[in-house]
């Protein structure tokens, strides 16, 4: 029994670091139209990416 807590405890520790974090937030601006929206992919062939990483929604933080 001690052998098997053993183990799920080094399968914890083992995991702990793989842990994924937030994805980060960019804004980008429209070639067309010079829109700019804030996303944390890009929109398309037609967007640039103007500034990033941000820690928010909003591109402020």
């Amino acid at each position: 029994m001690k052998s098997a807590w053993r183990w799920i405890l080094l399968g914890t520790l083992w995991t702990a670091p793989l842990a994924a974090a937030p994805a980060s937030w960019y804004l980008w601006q429209s070639r067309l139209d010079g829109k700019l929206v804030c996303l944390q992919i890009s929109p398309g062939d037609g967007w640039t990416l103007v500034k990033g990483p941000f820690k928010d929604n909003n591109c402020r933080h």
